[in-house]
């Protein structure tokens, strides 16, 4: 264990004196920071050399960020439990027989959500909700079904407070998703979030149009591109956390982001940023996750000793790594001034072009770089177009154009996104407000969806621009729930503050409405 400075040990003291004060957050909000800053004290791991200067540098200068994971990594980051095996074999651990009606079964997951952990202490993944009660659904009449969805996805929603929580339906219809989509439509709730494994060959129109009916009432579910997932990952893929593809039974050990533009701050131009400075830093950071990963399967215990992988719920080998990135607006822009070159990315061809010829770079190194506890994925990481977080500034997630910029027109918009959804198997997305005139016109959604998919995007989400539930990044909120917080009121909620610092600092209530 490495020696820890005393400035570390006052300012953590200072933080957790903050969390006991703190007016707005709930004893349950306080008790997991606390946690959060007793784990940042455990440095047990063996860091590159280098890491210190880009990870616990400035907010303007950090070019790594660990995502709030701690250095004493105790569980993965995202677990993907098998929610079908558990509903057809039960649980010995939790003394749960398999449920045999729709009673049971509500109950049994929820039982079972209390016990799936995460980086948020909350499970980032809660089913393919249609498929897995599917076959309970005629256990009751299904005015006395809805009756339970609706309260069964109300308990989710004041229960597991972080709205990472993420729930799939699709691709096919069925009853239990028809109910579904008609029950967060009238709750209109934050968690869990939602996608909707989308599929031409096989989603009815009548089902997606239900599905955008809901998004345009809950800013959820979002879309997701099931030919594309499921050509790289296989059958057996779910969506998690923001919009995160992974394997289902496994999940993500760890996740990390570049900041790339700050590392574009720290190249002299373009050539020395591409050929010195980013790979630089692409390589300390692929050896900080793999140090990350190689204490949580050989040190942990984790794998050894939990009940979802002892019960066969998780397997080790379907667990990969997420190599993220936010900024890629900010660092093209910023490496075209240092050349006193024009251009905007977003709108010009040689910004975008460059803007790609960084993800190849990106998408290279991931390729040669190898980790041996990556089995599901061969051996290599995912890459991931990161959300970003509440308090950062002048950073735009992912690779998307910044709010304030985007083209006027919206196939200009997607024209841009087709070039680099398709590195991110683990995720990336875009969000378009819809104007209110489309309540009395859904198959312009359903048009765009099917139009984008074609061009081989891969995650799209819609809200009205009305609406109380948004989405910020990967997450959606109360707009209510953000002025009660911003007012001292403290709220149930988690992301509610990540929501608030967003709109604060990163505009999301600016988007252009479409």
């Amino acid at each position: 264990m490495r020696d820890i400075s005393m400035e570390r040990v006052n300012e953590t003291r200072e933080n957790i004196l903050n969390i006991i004060e703190s007016p707005t957050l709930t004893h349950e909000q306080k008790l997991t920071n606390l946690a959060g800053q007793a784990d940042s004290l455990m440095e047990v791991l063996d860091l590159p050399e280098g890491l210190d200067e880009l990870l616990n540098a400035p907010i303007d200068r950090k070019c790594i960020c660990d995502l709030s994971e701690g250095h004493a990594p105790m569980r993965p980051r995202y677990i993907i439990p098998d929610y079908a095996k558990f509903l057809k074999e039960g649980s010995s651990f939790l003394q749960l027989e398999p449920p045999t009606d729709l009673y049971e079964a509500l109950n049994s997951l929820l039982i079972f959500y209390k016990h799936v952990p995460s980086v948020t202490n909350y499970p980032v993944y809660v089913g393919q909700l249609d498929e897995l009660l599917e076959p309970f659904i005629d256990t009751v009449d299904e005015a006395q079904a809805k009756k339970l969805l609706k309260l069964f996805m109300t308990h989710i929603d004041r229960t597991v407070l972080d709205s990472f929580s993420h729930a799939n339906i699709g691709p096919a219809a069925t009853k239990a998703g028809r109910l579904l989509l008609e029950v967060e439509s009238e709750l209109e709730n934050a968690v869990p979030n939602m996608s909707f494994k989308y599929d031409p060959d096989v989603t009815p129109d009548d089902f997606a149009l239900k599905a955008i009916d809901c998004a345009l009432h809950s800013a959820k579910p979002s879309f997701a591109n099931h030919r594309m997932f499921r050509s790289e990952l296989g059958e057996n893929y779910v969506i998690a956390s923001c919009y995160n593809g992974l394997l289902l039974g496994g999940g993500a050990y760890t996740l990390c982001r570049l900041i790339l533009g700050n590392i574009a701050k720290r190249a002299k131009n373009i050539q020395d940023f591409k050929e010195r400075e980013l790979p630089y830093v692409l390589d300390i950071m692929a050896r900080y996750m793999d140090e990350r990963i190689r204490f949580e399967v050989e040190e942990s215990g984790f794998f050894e000793h939990n009940f979802l992988a002892k019960e066969g719920f998780i397997h080790r080998d379907r667990f990969s790594g997420m190599y993220g990135l936010v900024g890629m607006a900010e660092c093209v822009n910023l490496l075209l001034e240092k050349e006193g070159m024009t251009g905007r990315y977003g709108h010009d061809e040689n910004a975008n072009d460059l803007g790609v010829e960084i993800m190849e770079i990106i998408n290279d190194f991931n390729a040669r770089h190898e980790n041996k506890y990556c089995e599901g994925t061969g051996g290599h990481f995912l890459l991931h177009a990161q959300v970003g977080l509440a308090d950062d500034e002048h950073v735009t997630p992912g690779t998307r154009i910044p709010i304030g910029e985007e083209p006027a027109e919206l196939i200009d918009q997607l024209n841009v996104l087709r070039r680099f959804h398709k590195y991110f198997v683990s995720g990336t997305g875009d969000l378009f407000p819809i104007d209110l005139t489309v309540h009395r016109n859904p198959e312009y959604v359903l048009d765009i969806i099917k139009g984008a998919f074609q061009m081989d995007l891969r995650y799209m989400s819609f809200y009205s621009s009305d609406s109380d539930v948004i989405r910020v990044t990967g997450y959606l909120v109360k707009r209510s729930e953000m002025e009660k917080l911003d007012s001292g009121v403290a709220v149930l909620q988690n992301t509610t503050g990540l929501g608030l610092g967003a709109s604060k600092n990163g505009h999301i209530l600016e988007r252009k409405v479409r």
